[in-house]
């Protein structure tokens, strides 16, 4: 089957990366490209790098230049997109990239937003684990159809992927958790701010949003409650470091009482296997951003730290591609009843 797909916020690096990939997807007719400071200038002049479309125009976003597609991609700021998914016919697959419609909870919105909730989508991550199940059927089924998703935060995607085998399975103790981030500049977005310049970030680490206030923090709770957390007690730290690209994501959580190492690998294996885009790698190899550059994959590892009784849980993405448009691809594919993995790569690029 082909269908039409239009993407609003086209310019920047999340709409861009929804490009390159739709443009290799057998079945995507490319429609309307939205941006907002970039109307009327050329594709190449955003992404020099997408050939195939180097000459299409961006246009205004508005529900009225999207609609007549398929299928809708929003890569806009969070808070923007609930106005124009409203305006858009209810038969059109719609798939925000932004996190408007990731949170089930409107205060958690409203505290760490600052606006008012535009209500919850099924969410876009096939491999979310729900209580009492160690493959990701329930999540699946509920994209099947569908017609609005919400892609998950690229942060939230390596936290759940390295940990919510453990909390599924029983072997970590969800009250104590500690995820530690390093994020490729991508991640901060295209905007132009002093931090960001490249004189500033070369040579550099820089924490941010730090002490409890990431706006991802209440969906990584919420997706490790849906894995079967009775609670979530998390501290989360990202972190800027010097690559354009890549999440690698240490997240460590007390051992179950009774569980031991053979356990925990256990679960790891079980909850993963058959997964074509999560990979669990052989005990004692450690993931790395640059394997994951460009791919869908997400390459986890877990280990058991017996001095400190605790579960070490590692994953390594690429923030734009299994942590963002990847997603958004994957999930298209399963609500429109395609093959999941198609127009999606794995094979990652090195060095």
């Amino acid at each position: 089957m082909s269908f039409s797909v239009a993407v609003a916020g086209a310019s920047g690096y999340a709409g861009g990366e929804v490009l390159r990939l739709l443009a290799a997807h057998p079945d995507a007719e490319i429609g309307a490209l939205t941006a907002h400071s970039n109307v009327g200038q050329t594709v190449a002049s955003a992404h020099p790098h997408l050939r195939s479309l180097a000459g299409r125009i961006f246009e205004a976003t508005s529900p009225e230049t999207l609609a007549g597609h398929d299928v809708v991609v929003l890569a806009l700021p969070h808070g923007a997109s609930g106005e124009i998914a409203a305006a858009l016919d209810p038969d059109t697959l719609v798939l925000d990239l932004g996190a408007d419609h990731r949170l089930t909870d409107p205060a958690a919105w409203r505290a760490f937003y600052g606006s008012e909730h535009a209500g919850s989508w099924p969410y876009g991550m096939p491999e979310l684990l729900h209580a009492g199940e160690h493959e990701a059927r329930a999540q699946r089924a509920a994209l099947a159809g569908t017609r609005r998703v919400a892609v998950p935060g690229c942060n939230v995607t390596a936290v759940t992927l390295a940990l919510q085998p453990g909390v599924a399975a029983g072997v970590v103790e969800p009250g104590d958790v500690v995820a530690n981030l390093a994020v490729g500049y991508s991640g901060a977005g295209k905007a132009l701010k002093p931090h960001l310049l490249a004189s500033e970030g070369l040579g550099s680490a820089q924490p941010y949003a730090v002490g409890g206030t990431h706006r991802h923090i209440p969906e990584i709770e919420q997706n490790l409650t849906v894995a079967g957390a009775p609670a979530v007690r998390l501290s989360f730290t990202p972190v800027l470091v010097p690559m354009a690209r890549g999440i690698l994501a240490t997240v460590t959580a007390p051992l179950a009482p009774g569980a031991d190492a053979a356990a925990v690998r256990a679960a790891w294996e079980s909850a993963y296997d058959g997964e074509p885009f999560v990979h669990l790698l052989e005990e004692g190899v450690w993931p790395t951003t640059a394997a994951t550059t460009g791919a869908n994959t997400a390459l986890v590892q877990v280990a058991v730290d017996e001095r400190a009784g605790r579960v070490v849980a590692l994953c390594a993405l690429d923030n734009l591609v299994k942590g963002t448009a990847g997603a958004a691809v994957q999930s298209l594919n399963i609500a429109l009843g395609l093959p999941e993995q198609t127009g999606l790569p794995t094979e990652g690029v090195a060095p």
